[in-house]
C-alpha cells in the first residue's frame, strides 16, 4: 500500500506514541520533519529526521513552511489527559493545547501547500460516558468534558477539508505501552499487592496496544478510503474487572483491592467519571478498510508488553 516515500511533518514526536510513529515512518523510508516545543533539547532523539524544528502554535517560524511542503501531516501533540488531577486550570490547558495546536497546524496546511492528508489524533472519549450497551461508531458525540474536547479538536482538524485535504481523526482508546501513557500508573499498585478493579469493575475499557496504534496511523496515512473520525481501539474491549484480573495475572499479583469511586475522585478529579463509566465502541470502519491487529485481545497485548512477567 505504501507506494513511495513521503515527506511527513510530525508533531508530538517526543511523546511515547510519537517516538514510535517517528521510528516506524523512518524505517519504511519516509522523510520525517519533527516539529517540537524544544528542538535543541530533543534533536538527539531523532537522528534520522529530515529536520527537527521548533514549533509553537503562537509563533510562526520555519515550521510553517515545513508543514506546507509536506505530503502528509501527523498531529499528535497535546497536553496529557491523565497526567494531573483535573481542575479548571488543567482542563483549560487540555482544551487549549488541542484546539490552538491543531488550528496552527491546519492554518499552515491551508496555505499554499502540497499536503494531501492530515491525521490528527482524537480520543474514544468523543462518544461520551458509556453504559452497558455498545455505542455505534457513527453515534453523535457525548457532552461531558472529554467529549467536548474531542468535538472541538476534530472540528479544527476538519477545517483542512476546505483545501480538499483528506482529514482522518482516529479516536484512540487507552494506548497501552509498558513505559508510557496510563498503563505504568495502572500497573504500579499491583506491583505493591494493592491493585484491583476501579469502582464496580463493570465499566468497559477501550484499549489498543501501542504498536497497533502506530500501525493505525501509518495505515490511515496510506488508505485513501479512510476519512473523518473512526474508532481506533482493539476489537476485543474488556470490562475493567477483566482488565484488572489479566494485568494482575500477568504481573503475578492478586487483584483484590478495588479502588473506591470516592478515592478515585480525590486522586484524579473529574477524570474519575471517564474511568468509572468507560465506553464500548467496535472499530468497524478500520476493520472494513482492511486493517488487521497484531494484538486484538488483551491477553496477547499484556504478554507482549510484559514478556518477562509470569503469566
Amino acid at each position: 500500500m505504501h507506494a513511495h516515500p513521503k515527506t511527513i511533518a510530525l508533531t508530538g514526536a517526543s511523546g511515547f506514541l510519537g517516538r514510535k510513529v517517528y521510528a516506524a515512518l523512518s524505517s519504511r523510508g519516509d522523510e520525517v520533519v519533527v516539529l517540537t516545543r524544544d528542538a535543541r533539547r530533543t534533536k538527539h532523539l531523532f537522528p534520522a529526521a529530515k529536520a527537527v524544528l521548533d514549533w509553537s502554535p503562537s509563533h510562526e517560524g520555519a515550521w510553517v513552511e515545513a508543514i506546507a511542503s509536506a505530503d502528509a501531516v501527523v498531529h499528535l501533540a497535546g497536553e496529557s489527559i491523565a497526567g494531573k488531577r483535573w481542575n479548571s486550570r488543567v482542563k483549560e490547558r487540555i482544551l487549549r493545547s488541542r484546539v490552538e495546536g491543531t488550528r496552527s497546524v491546519v492554518e499552515a496546511a491551508l496555505s499554499d501547500s502540497r499536503v494531501s492528508v492530515l491525521l490528527s489524533a482524537s480520543g474514544i472519549g468523543y462518544y461520551g460516558l458509556g453504559d452497558e450497551n455498545e455505542i455505534p461508531e457513527d453515534a453523535p458525540p457525548g457532552n461531558d468534558f472529554l467529549a467536548r474536547v474531542c468535538i472541538a479538536w476534530e472540528a479544527e482538524a476538519n477545517r483542512a477539508t476546505e483545501r480538499r485535504i483528506r482529514v482522518v481523526t482516529p479516536r484512540f482508546g487507552m494506548i497501552l505501552d509498558a513505559h508510557g501513557g496510563a498503563l505504568p500508573r495502572l500497573a504500579a499498585p499491583f506491583r505493591f499487592f494493592a491493585g484491583g478493579p476501579i469502582g464496580s469493575g463493570r465499566q468497559w475499557m477501550p484499549w489498543i496496544h501501542v504498536d497497533d496504534a502506530v500501525r493505525v496511523i501509518l495505515f490511515a496515512i496510506d488508505e485513501v478510503s479512510l476519512r473523518g473520525g473512526f474508532a481506533a481501539d482493539a476489537p476485543h474491549t474488556v470490562r475493567n474487572r477483566e482488565f484488572a484480573a489479566l494485568l494482575a495475572r500477568r504481573l503475578h499479583r492478586p487483584a483484590l483491592l478495588p479502588v473506591p469511586p470516592f478515592a478515585l475522585r480525590v486522586l484524579v478529579g473529574e477524570f474519575a467519571e471517564s474511568l468509572l463509566r468507560g465506553q464500548r465502541v467496535y472499530p468497524r470502519r478500520l476493520e472494513n478498510a482492511g486493517f488487521t491487529y497484531l494484538f486484538p485481545d488483551l491477553e496477547s497485548a499484556l504478554a507482549d508488553l510484559y514478556p518477562h512477567a509470569r503469566a
